[in-house]
């Protein structure tokens, strides 16, 4: 029996059996239709392109997985190329593996380690972002403050050595000063916290970070799982603020196999570069630099550069600010829109219902959680398939 994520299996409906993807569209037996949520945010280039599909095929008859416990392979290393190429600054130390909770994971395990490296053992605390969600696994949901992980608060009480703060100038200057000496990193998902709300503030929060990590000594995290490769209508937001630590996943891929790299500026790879193997980094995923993910993730990568998927994410935005222009309900708290996402925020979650199955019959797929209704589409998706998600979503409130 198949145990499904984020769901109560007693009381949850049957999901949608999928027989075939194609562009934006998702086929069931009886019915089509958009994605309206990218599969978690992942295939930025709809389903079925003939670009990825080759780069997983031509692979695939070479070899489809070797480990890189002493071994390596072409597929890696040019994707490890393109990315040190490609990223701002001196982001140049690729670490891969097979989901962003684990990516995130190896970044927070590189942070404590840098310090513990120096003989600094006090630097055991990590500043976080209230409402944070930073991944499923142990101490990504500790470090996170999503609501649906507080049974491990219940079971294990407050971790003294986790420090969440709103996105409050005043706030970051107060948590620097009373922790900086027990501080290793400071992480956040940048402008855009994806499964804690959709919320979205301004770039000058990360500016004034950035000073206060050089000042105090603090690694700064950029968890760009879900915003980079252009969900905040910028590329990275690496490229407006640098990290010492990115963290990168769902769309590295196209969506089309999990995949995800921690890369690490040249302050934090010489913390580790040592004749001492102690002082090694001692993480190691079973399929981490798979040479099938490699291989599309370099592909996607190239897709993005040459059909201009900027642009693309600008007239989504533009689009989507305009049919959205004076669309009120007294039962929506706010609506936010930035670059390729938009989420309608309602006051009390019992409003959104029924909508997932509403949206079905309109020819959508969508998925709400909490109080928040939200698309983050394909980026090859039309002008019309985009009004299509967007006027679904008004037309729920005005049934």
């Amino acid at each position: 029996m198949i145990w499904y994520p984020y769901q109560q299996m007693k009381t949850m409906p049957a999901p949608y059996k999928i027989v075939d993807a194609k562009g934006v569209w998702l086929y069931t037996e009886e019915n089509r239709m958009i994605d309206s949520i990218s599969s978690w945010w992942s295939v930025i280039h709809g389903y079925q392109h003939p670009v990825l599909i080759e780069a997983i095929k031509s692979q695939l008859e070479r070899f489809p997985h070797v480990m890189l416990g002493g071994l390596t392979h072409e597929p890696v290393q040019k994707l490890s190329d393109k990315l040190e190429a490609w990223l701002p600054g001196d982001l140049n130390y690729c670490f891969f593996s097979d989901s962003g909770s684990v990516g995130v994971e190896v970044a927070l395990k590189m942070a404590l380690q840098y310090y513990v490296n120096q003989g600094n053992l006090e630097r055991t605390k990590v500043l976080s972002l209230t409402h944070a969600y930073h991944g499923d696994t142990f101490k990504t949901m500790e470090v996170g403050d999503d609501e649906d992980y507080h049974f491990i608060l219940e079971a294990y009480g407050q971790n003294p050595n986790i420090i969440h703060i709103p996105t409050e100038i005043p706030a970051l200057e107060e948590a620097f000063l009373r922790f900086h000496k027990e501080l290793n990193c400071f992480i956040v998902e940048p402008l855009l916290q994806g499964a804690g709300g959709m919320r979205m503030y301004d770039i000058s929060f990360l500016k004034r970070a950035r000073e206060l990590c050089d000042q105090y000594d603090v690694l700064l995290i950029f968890d760009e799982v879900a915003t980079g490769f252009g969900r905040t209508r910028h590329r990275f937001v690496a490229d407006q603020v640098l990290p010492d630590i990115l963290v990168l996943g769902k769309a590295l891929t196209g969506g089309y196999i999990g995949h995800a790299a921690t890369i690490a500026n040249q302050k934090v790879y010489k913390g580790f570069y040592d004749d001492n193997p102690d002082k090694a980094l001692m993480h190691g995923p079973t399929f981490m630099g798979n040479p099938l993910a490699c291989s599309v993730a370099f592909a996607s990568i190239e897709l993005f550069e040459t059909e201009d998927y900027l642009s693309k994410i600008h007239h989504i935005e533009t689009i989507t600010r305009q049919e959205m222009q004076g669309f009120m309900d007294e039962r929506i708290k706010e609506i936010r829109i930035l670059g390729g996402c938009i989420c309608i925020e309602v006051y009390d979650s019992s409003v959104l219902k029924g909508y997932q199955s509403f949206a079905y019959n309109q020819g959508v797929f969508s998925r709400p959680f909490l109080n928040y209704l939200y698309a983050m589409v394909p980026y090859i998706i039309t002008d019309d398939e985009l009004r299509q998600v967007l006027q679904t979503m008004k037309a729920w409130f005005q049934r």
